[in-house]
């Protein structure tokens, strides 16, 4: 006598219940990542460039060299000494060594009054206060000595600068023309490039926003 066989069980297990609901579960949470990862390079690429800082100040410097007639000492060709020189010894030479000149030459060795950078006269703020140079008193020379020790102003320089600084603290400085300088508001927020190094590129400043055309003056009228 034969048992009949039992007929295969269609029942799923739970383990393979659970497979697909995994699956697709892990198919969205990737799916998910990839957007966030394409929208994050989306941001990078074509969202704002540079590091948000804020313009906490606009600051300016300006500096005169103040010069002082002194008397120095120095050799040279006898016919080009400079003005009220003195000849100390005179040298005769037979030729020029650097070939320049022909026959027989002189060279001296003189003491000449000269100008030479003294001091540096200084003057800085920040605005709204405008720019003003330094005025330093001069001293006179001494007539008796051919105008010793008088003083003159010599070179000036002027320095307009954007005080920038992020929110993690690091500060920097971009100096500008004076008509930049002074067209840009007192205090406001840029992106700047900075490198890896953590220089500041100010040649990423944003650009000036153009001034509004001045309105056309009627006839009779001064522009």
């Amino acid at each position: 006598m034969h048992r009949p066989l039992p007929e295969p069980s269609h029942a799923i297990s739970p383990a393979h219940a659970r497979a697909p609901t995994l699956r697709r579960w892990l198919g969205g949470l990737a799916a998910a990542a990839g957007l966030a990862l394409c929208g994050g390079l989306a941001f990078w690429v074509f969202g704002p460039k540079g590091l948000r800082v804020d313009q906490v100040a606009k600051t300016w410097r300006l500096e005169i060299e103040v010069e002082r007639l002194t008397l120095e000492t120095g050799s040279g060709w006898c016919d080009e000494l400079p003005p009220f020189a003195q000849v100390l010894k005179r040298r005769r030479l037979e030729s020029d060594p650097s070939g320049q000149r022909q026959g027989e030459l002189e060279h001296c060795h003189y003491r000449a009054p000269q100008w030479r950078v003294s001091y540096l006269a200084q003057r800085q703020g920040r605005a709204p206060e405008p720019p003003q140079w330094p005025s330093p008193e001069l001293r006179p020379g001494d007539p008796a000595r051919q105008g010793l020790g008088e003083e003159r102003l010599g070179k000036r320089q002027s320095f307009y600068e954007l005080q920038l600084q992020s929110s993690d603290g690091r500060a920097w400085s971009c100096r500008q023309s004076l008509a930049d300088w002074q067209a840009r508001p007192a205090q406001t927020r840029y992106r700047v490039q900075v490198d890896r190094f953590g220089v500041a590129n100010c040649a990423s400043l944003p650009p000036l926003a153009p001034l509004p055309p001045r309105p056309a003056s009627e006839p009779g009228q001064r522009a």
